[in-house]
This record gives structure tokens, sequence and C-alpha cells, in this order.
């Protein structure tokens, strides 16, 4: 590689990097947090209530700041793209994986997480009959018998549980590859933060309005650590990647944002290990490896077939 170009491109693959390090600690601090009796309604709650204030400046900064100027109001077809996206991208998601995580480790959550593109995928076959090329077929393969590996290990360890939470899980990975397939033509429309601010306003909103109409208010009465670790993953494990990772697609693109991205399984694993003491085993060695491999095999796929 010309060391100009690499030095022109080391920023933004930093960016990326440490976005994808800092989004992977989430499932950490959850994990935490549940040891101090916390339910996923309460958990999000707080989350989310940390993160409005982030997220709506956000909106308001892409609205009014960006570009030098306000931007054109909204249509009630926006408002309704926002509300649907708001809600299957960021509010459903963000609770599914949330109530999983009670259930599974941190280290299967990430490479269920991890199979993402798969399903976007699977989705633009169902919904808009895409073509799937036949190394996309094999990366699929071989990134879905990684996480069969560890989670076959898991039940072994855990329990029947586990199967609730993976199937929790996935279904938040599924959620968050809906928002992703019908988010293209509002992306263009409003623009990344603008959209991002928006619709995550909207999740925290939803998510608020969850605990109030689930839970009793003495169920705000939480331990001061549930507190702090919730503060925590509203500014460095939400905001500040959401932030990084868009800032980086910016400078290197989203293909190679997405490759940077690929430490987050790694990263997951080893905070697991040495803060929560999840066990490392072959299994789940092996397993990891598979599902890199294998997603690394089907983005390639993807990347060839576009020329």
């Amino acid at each position: 590689m010309n060391p100009a170009h690499h030095k022109s491109i080391l920023p933004g693959l930093v960016l990326a990097t440490v976005g994808a390090i800092a989004f992977s600690g989430k499932a950490i601090i959850v994990k935490l947090a549940y040891r101090y009796g916390v339910d996923a309604v309460t958990l999000i709650m707080y989350r989310m209530l940390f993160a409005l204030p982030i997220f709506a400046l956000m909106a308001w900064w892409a609205t009014y700041v960006q570009g030098g100027g306000g931007k054109p109001a909204l249509t009630r077809k926006d408002w309704l793209g926002i509300l649907g996206l708001g809600f299957t991208g960021y509010y459903l998601a963000s609770y599914l994986d949330f109530a999983g995580l009670s259930y599974i480790s941190a280290s299967l959550e990430r490479l269920i997480l991890y199979l993402n593109p798969t399903l976007v995928l699977l989705l633009g076959l169902l919904l808009y009959k895409r073509r799937i090329k036949r190394w996309q077929v094999l990366g699929m393969a071989i990134s879905y018998a990684g996480v069969m590996l560890v989670f076959g290990h898991e039940v072994k360890l855990a329990g029947g549980d586990v199967a609730l939470g993976a199937l929790l899980v996935f279904l938040s990975a599924v959620s968050y590859a809906v928002y992703l397939t019908f988010s293209g033509e509002l992306v263009q429309r409003l623009g990344s933060l603008r959209l991002v601010g928006l619709a995550t306003t909207v999740a925290c909103l939803l998510c608020i309005a969850q605990f109030v109409l689930l839970r009793p208010w003495s169920a705000a009465l939480v331990a001061p650590e549930v507190i702090w670790l919730s503060v925590l993953n509203a500014t460095l494990c939400t905001a500040v990647p959401v932030l990084l990772v868009m800032m980086a697609i910016e400078r290197i693109g989203a293909s190679l944002a997405s490759q940077a991205g690929m430490i987050g399984p790694m990263s997951t694993i080893l905070m697991g290990v040495v803060i929560l003491g999840e066990p490392f085993t072959v299994w789940v060695a092996a397993g990891t490896l598979l599902v890199i491999a294998g997603i690394f095999v089907f983005t390639r796929a993807g990347r060839s077939s576009l020329g």
C-alpha cells in the first residue's frame, strides 16, 4: 500500500475500530447491571433516558446547523418512516437484545448480532428478489456454523434458557436488519445524521413509555451502580460509537469501516472473559473464527458482485 494512502485512511480506520470496540462494550455493561437485580424494561429505560438528550441534540444539529442552514420540513410520509424505523431499528432491536442478554453470554450475543449483513441479504431476496451469489451462500454457511458451535456449547453449560436468549437476540438482529433494509430511501432524503438522530429519539421515547406502562414508579428505584452503568452505556456504548462510525464512513467508506468492525466480536469476548469471568474455551474460539471468516467471505463476495 502506498504510504501516503495508508496515512490518509489511518484516522478513519482508528475511528471505526474504536467505535466497534465501544459499541461491543454494551453487552458487558448490560450483564454487569443484571447482577444488581434490574430487569430489561427498567434497564433499557435508563439507557435511553440518558441517551435522549444526546440524540435529540444530534437531530437538532443535523436539521438546523449542518450544511449551513435549516433543512426542508418533514412531510407526513417522512414522519411515518421515522416512526417505523425508530420502532424496528432502535426500540425493538434494543429491547430484544437486552432481554436476550439475561439468558446468554455476551460472547454469543455479539456473534449472533454479527450475522446482521446476512439477514439484510435474505430480506433483500424475500422482498425484492435480489440474487444471492454462490460465495455469499458459502460465507453465510460458515458464519451460521460458527454461531451454532458456540450455541451448542453454551446450551450444555447453561441449559435450555440459552435457546430463549439466543432466539431473542436473533430476533433483535432481524429487527435491525429490517431497519437497514427500509432506511435507504429516507437516508437519501434526510441524510444519515438527521435520520439517526430522529429515529433514535423516537426509540428513546418508546423505551421510556414502555417502562411507564409496564412498571410501577417504584421500579425506578435501583442500585446506584445501575444508574452509573446506564450513563456509561448511553454515552460510551451508544452515542459515541454512532458518531465515530459515521465519521469513519465519511473518511474511508462503508466497506473499510465494516472490515474494521470485525474486531467487535473479539473485543466483546475478551471483555467478557476479563470483566465478567465468562469461560473462554476452544469451542468459543473456533466459533468466533468461523463467524468472522464467514462474514469476511460474505462481504468480499458482495463487493466483488458489485463490480
